[in-house]
């Protein structure tokens, strides 16, 4: 590849990253100003107070954003993936099973993607919401139609998930480069009006701010967060646009905007106070209410969709690492294996996305809601970092606590001073979250409970295959393939065909599928064939949690190893298990009857592994738990 080619490639990636990984941030400014000086906050719009609230805003951006995520976070990618789901899983592979460190590690990783569920059902009710309340700086008449509007905008969104964006993703770029260009435009306009405001860019402001303020400032540390949500995000999405195009759309393009429009908002408020009501709208005149709020609904359009789509990912990486339970899950693009459609987790969203919007009703009172799960998820992804750093890369233990010590400390303020929201609303992302985190530890620990009834009742394979062959039974023409646990013994499926069918097929497979905890393995390492002597043959078959499960394509690669199959001569036999709870040792009984229903309602193996269905023949085995 030229280095023509190279370039425009980084171009377009950078301008994609654009499009996609800055929505969340890049619409901040509607509503982050105009929460801080809201009255029920007690702080008041004076030069001071202004000033520190700027530069806190800046300096948070340039610390939180830019120094800790862009540069250091980046760097822990996990084979090129991002995202709390993918640090976790790249830490619990770097500390032993056997660590007292693996437990506690895998209950932050798990507290922290649930607390991202929490932030993605209000990311869009706020931005949506925040876009489409410019109506109200136009004229008041407008109120009563802003939350049917919001509902009108955010059906739609949902309703076309299930076509996929890669029609509308290519329209992502250009509306997001011209919002970030009309963010910086505004706040260059304002900011020569009011050049005051460029002295918000000595740190010493916001730390006066801070010092003098006490509890009220506090409070407003809780808002200044609404400036810096959607930094998990870009590290979310580093698998789909690599480092170098987030890095570079970051402080080429995003970054720069979004200083400039709050240093911007700012210079509108020193001259104008009155503006406070919502200054984002009021900062080029009336003129510019409905052109900004035709623009502002494209871009929270595109942050919710950023978010819908982080949801899904998240959601399969959940499935593959054994967190949730099989679902359907559908591909709408032919070219792009990440764009994926999962519709029950598209509809759930959508419903409490609503209730977000009904029951908050205005981006103020969601503002309340917004911020708690934002700082709690970047609380998890610093302590997570620290253990890569230390058992990953090795680094010394000072080093270590010098790197992410600084970030802690930051996290730990804003998760404080988030949490005052607590009761004003911050109560709904928690909720959300710590509902989805007993979902996601009780299928865990489900999962486990039945490895090790099978694994307690396993009749070792080895064993079993050197009698069966001392007095075999009738072989039948065609292959059978028996789905096998990674510690299971002999199949029960095999069992019961034996018992009942009194037959073998001429050829046998036992069939393991590894799932590791690595983004990708490499389609030279996806199988495994072993030759277990009379046509008997174990096949392995490793996926990382972003690979797409394929059954039929990982038979065809058995080839180069010797084994053929014909499909039409296949059958494929697999123990549906069903799972019964008894008293005992196990869970809490109301975690194991919340077991037994999500493994009654999850996606079938067959279906999981796009098995032909005409291939599959299931036997039933009861399982105690």
């Amino acid at each position: 590849m030229t280095s023509e080619h190279k370039k425009s490639g980084l171009a377009g990636l950078t301008l994609a990253a654009v499009g996609i990984v800055y929505g969340d941030i890049g619409t901040s400014p509607l509503y982050t100003l105009k929460t801080v000086f809201d009255p029920a906050h007690g702080l008041l719009l004076s030069h001071e107070n202004l000033l520190g609230i700027v530069s806190l805003i800046f300096w948070g951006l340039t610390l939180i954003v830019s120094l800790k995520y862009v540069t250091l976070v980046l760097r822990a990618d996990n084979r090129g993936e991002g995202g709390i789901m993918a640090l976790m899983a790249l830490v619990l592979s770097s500390v032993s099973r056997l660590s007292r460190w693996h437990f506690p590690l895998m209950v932050i990783g798990v507290f922290g993607a649930t607390l991202f569920y929490g932030d993605s059902v209000i990311t869009p009710a706020i931005s949506v919401l925040s876009a489409i309340e410019g109506l109200e700086v136009a004229t008041p008449a407008f109120s009563p139609y802003v939350v049917p509007l919001t509902i009108a905008v955010l059906v739609g969104l949902y309703s076309v998930q299930s076509h996929g964006t890669a029609g509308i993703g290519r329209y992502f770029a250009p509306v997001m480069v011209l919002w970030f260009a009309a963010l910086a435009g505004m706040g260059v306009v304002n900011i020569i009006k009011s050049p005051a405001i460029l002295a918000a860019l000595n740190p010493l402001h916001a730390a006066t701010f801070l010092m003098n303020n006490g509890f009220v400032a506090f409070v407003a540390l809780g808002a200044v967060v609404l400036a810096l949500t959607g930094a998990e995000a870009l590290y979310a999405d580093m698998g789909h646009f690599g480092k170098k195009p987030i890095r570079l759309a970051w402080f080429l393009i995003a970054f720069p905007a979004l200083a400039l429009n709050y240093l911007g908002q700012g210079g509108l408020l020193l001259a104008h106070p009155e503006a406070v009501s919502n200054p984002f709208y009021q900062q080029l005149g009336a003129w510019s209410v409905y052109p900004l709020v035709i623009l502002s609904t494209m871009a929270t359009v595109i942050a919710s969709q950023a978010t819908i789509s982080g949801t899904f990912s998240m959601t399969k990486q959940a499935i593959a690492l054994g967190f949730l339970p099989r679902m359907r899950v559908r591909h709408t693009s032919e070219s792009e294996i990440g764009q994926i459609y999962i519709p029950a987790v598209n509809w759930l969203q959508l419903a409490v996305v609503l209730l977000a919007v009904i029951g908050f009703g205005s981006s103020e009172n969601l503002a309340a809601a917004y911020g708690i799960a934002v700082t709690a998820t970047m609380l998890s992804t610093t302590i997570l970092t620290f253990f890569v750093i230390r058992y990953r890369w090795k680094m010394n233990l000072a080093l270590c606590w010098a790197a992410t010590g600084f970030f802690l400390i930051i996290d730990v303020n804003l998760v404080s001073a988030t949490a005052l929201k607590l009761f004003h609303g911050g109560w709904f992302p928690l909720l959300l979250g710590s509902i989805l985190f007993i979902v996601m530890l009780t299928w865990k620990r489900g999962r486990q409970l039945v490895f090790q009834n099978l694994e307690k009742h396993a009749i070792p394979l080895d064993d079993f295959l050197s009698s069966l062959f001392i007095a075999p039974p009738l072989r039948v023409p065609g292959t059978a393939i028996f789905l096998r646990g990674e510690t299971d013994g002999v199949p029960h499926a095999l069992l019961h065909n034996l018992l009942h069918n009194k037959v073998l097929h001429e050829r046998v497979i036992f069939l393991t599928v590894f799932m590791h905890e690595e983004p990708w393995v490499a389609p030279s390492e996806r199988v495994r064939v072993v030759d277990l002597g009379h046509q008997c043959y174990q096949v392995n078959v490793h996926y990382g949690f972003k690979d797409e499960p394929d059954i039929p394509a990982a038979l065809a690669q058995c080839a180069q190893q010797g084994l053929d199959f014909e499909m039409m001569e296949t059958s494929f036999f697999i123990a549906r298990q069903t799972i019964i709870s008894t008293p005992g040792a196990g869970m809490m009984p109301w975690r194991e009857h919340l077991f037994v229903t999500m493994s009654r309602n999850a996606r079938t193996a067959a279906d999981y592994y796009q098995i032909p269905s005409n291939r599959v023949i299931e036997l039933g085995t009861q399982v105690e738990i």
